[in-house]
Parts: C-alpha cells; structure tokens; sequence
C-alpha cells in the first residue's frame, strides 16, 4: 500500500511539480492551495506526511501546525516546513512548534525525495524506540498501570529529529516538558558574562533532558544544543504532572534523578575551582566515557571539550597531546581513543 502525503503550497507550480515528483515516486498525493484547506484534507484523509509552505493566505503554516497539533491522531503525522526563508527565527518558531524538518526553496528532486523518506524511517523507528527505552522507563514506576500510562502517554507522542547544532530549548525558554533522548548526543551549556561556554552536561539514549524545569515548574537554565543528529521524544508537562500526582513511585525516582544531576554540577564546580588543568581534563575524558555507556571511544570537538572542562581551546590541544605522548589516549581528529582509564581516573591534582 502506498503512503500518503498531503502537500499544502499556494504557488501552483511549485504544487503542483512536487505533486508530480512525489505520484511518479508512488505516493498517493493530496494537494491544497491555503492552509485551511489543508487542514480539511488532513483530518479527511489520515496522510503519513504533511508538507507545508510557511507564508500562505487563509491560514499559513503555523496555523497549520497549530490546529493539527490539536488533534492527537494528526500531532503524530511528520510535518516537513517549505520555506524560501531560512532566517533562523523562522526556522526555530516553527521547530519549536513542532516540525520535524524543513526544506528551503528552491529544492530539487532528491533533496525532497530524500527529507521525506528521512522522516517517514523515523517513523517507523518510533514505533520500535520502545523496547529499550521503555524498559528503562519501567525501572521508574512500580505499579503495571502506571507503566502502562506512561507508555500510552510516549507512544502518543511523535518523535522529533534534531540536525547537529540544531538548538532544542534556550536558556530562559519556559519548559513544557520533558524530553527523552532517543538516538544521538546532547549538551547542555551556560554563557559566561565574558561570552565562553560552559558545558554543564552531556547526555545520550536514555537520557532525560528538562527534569529540574519540570520539578521546579521553572524556565530552562540552559540552553540544549543537538551535538550530533539526534532523535528526542517530548514528554508534555501536563500529562506527566497527572502521572506523578497518580503515581508517587514516578515522582521519587524523578527526584533521585534531579539529585545525581545537581550532585555531577557540584563536582564540576569543585573541579572548576581546585583541580589543576590535567586533572580537569582527565576527568573530563573520563565522565564522558561513563555518558557513553563506558566505550573507549569518545568523539568530540576541542571546543565542546574546553567548555566541558572549563579551559581555554589551546590548552585543550596542548594536554590532549601530553596524554598522547604518555600513552593515556590516542587522538585523531575529534576522536579519542581511552588506552588506560585507571591513570585517567587516578590522574594527580
């Protein structure tokens, strides 16, 4: 059977080419000149991707989103933004919304082909990112009906890609909710007044993003910034409030969650403080071993590193190779290669 898209555009030629490309690539197309009727052709219809334009009469993008977002069945349905704007507040309003990608005007045929297909795997990967993430999920809840819940509440939820570099949440953002990283790598940094970053966490699969927002009902501290393509579920606040007052099982083991994290912060403002440049970044490379299920591998760039270790880029570079003349690490391009953790982890202050 084949999928089906619904493209939204009011320029008829650009609809009406991409109508063409995509029923030549075997898709059952639907098309609509303005968002209102878009809207109309989505709820009628069920397609498996939308496409979008941004700026159209009647109701324009957004307010396409918007009003599918309303509806649980049509908020689960890949949502890819035409643009021929790519400033940045464009791109992240409707990110933030909720799109999952989005292709710049003019594209060609690949391109196009391609983000559609990109998205339509991911899909299909939601649908399987269960297995480990939700058994590491039931370790949260002792009760088989809040299990139950929860799983109800995340599978209701599309996942959301993220381009490398791409921006989650910023600091100062309000938080409505909580995000589970599904694939892929994130990190979390704070602005000094001077301008450098300093990387307070970094976080992979199974890793929880927004906890203490979420707590504190609070803005984000942060700002989260996609280290590598990444896949993240967002959990609404609403509905996890509803599950902790339900389940005070999910609340405990949330909060044990929040105090490892504050207790990481505390030992990386302490190393801050007293720990001498060597020590600094070799626990540095230790932690982020330990974040990446213990792999001896570790790729990241020499700028997340000083921010990580709170140093300057040079002297990253400059320790980086003293480890490698010791034969602590070997190092090529952005990723190391951990020859002996013990010294690393014993390493002198």
């Amino acid at each position: 059977m084949s999928k089906k898209a619904l493209i939204i555009e009011d320029s008829d030629d650009i609809r009406e080419n991409i109508v063409e490309i995509l029923e030549l690539a075997g898709y059952t197309v639907f098309s609509a000149k303005n968002g209102k009727i878009g809207v109309d052709l989505a709820l009628k219809n069920s397609p498996d991707i939308i496409l979008c334009d941004i700026m159209m009469p009647e109701l324009d993008g957004y307010g396409v989103l918007y009003m599918l977002n309303k509806n649980p069945q049509m908020a689960a349905i890949p949502f890819i933004f035409l643009t021929a704007k790519a400033e940045r507040v464009d791109l992240r309003k409707g990110m933030e919304m909720g799109a999952d990608d989005y292709l710049t005007k003019p594209f060609d045929d690949i391109e196009l082909l391609n983000a559609i297909e990109s998205r339509l795997n991911k899909k299909e990967q939601q649908e399987q990112f269960y297995s480990k993430s939700l058994d590491s999920l039931g370790l949260l809840i002792a009760k088989n009906n809040g299990l139950n819940e929860l799983k109800k509440v995340i599978g209701d939820r599309k996942t959301r890609h993220f381009k490398k570099n791409q921006v989650i949440y910023y600091d100062g953002d309000k938080g409505n909710g909580l995000y589970l990283v599904l694939s892929g790598k994130v990190k979390t940094i704070k602005l000094a007044q001077d301008g450098r970053e300093l990387m307070t966490g970094m976080y992979t699969k199974d890793d929880y993003l927004g906890i203490h927002a979420l707590l504190s009902n609070e803005a984000f501290s942060d700002t989260a910034t996609a280290v590598e393509d990444s896949t993240l579920c967002l959990i609404p606040k609403d509905q996890l409030d509803e599950l902790l007052n339900l389940y005070p099982e999910i609340a405990r083991e949330f909060i044990k969650l929040l105090s490892n994290n504050i207790r990481e912060k505390e030992e990386q403002l302490l190393q801050l403080a007293y720990h001498s440049v060597r020590k600094r970044m070799a626990d540095a490379i230790v932690r982020l071993s330990k974040h990446q299920a213990g792999t001896d591998i570790i790729k990241i760039s020499r700028d997340d590193l000083a921010a990580m270790a709170g140093m300057a880029t040079e002297t990253v570079s400059r320790t980086l190779a003293d480890f490698k003349d010791e034969g602590l690490i070997e190092k090529k391009g952005s990723v190391i290669n951990i020859l002996n953790h013990e010294r690393l982890a014993k390493m002198k202050n």
